[in-house]
């Protein structure tokens, strides 16, 4: 599943530590999200998207 979570997280100049921080998982399971090596739980695909304020529909593609 692609994702758009390092473009947002950036427009919000948030570092990876910080966004894990703010959704209470670690730092390498952001990276692993964001390289497309990890697909997250439903629960911390909301928690992202709300952390990084866009939809679901934004940061996640089939």
């Amino acid at each position: 599943m692609e994702n758009t979570i390092k473009k947002y997280r950036e427009q919000l100049g948030l570092s990876q530590g910080s966004l894990a921080e703010r959704c209470e998982v670690s730092r390498q399971t952001i990276n692993a999200i964001e390289n497309n090596k990890y697909d997250p739980s439903l629960q911390l695909a909301f928690d992202i998207a709300r952390v990084l304020g866009v939809s679901m529909e934004e940061l996640f593609k089939p």
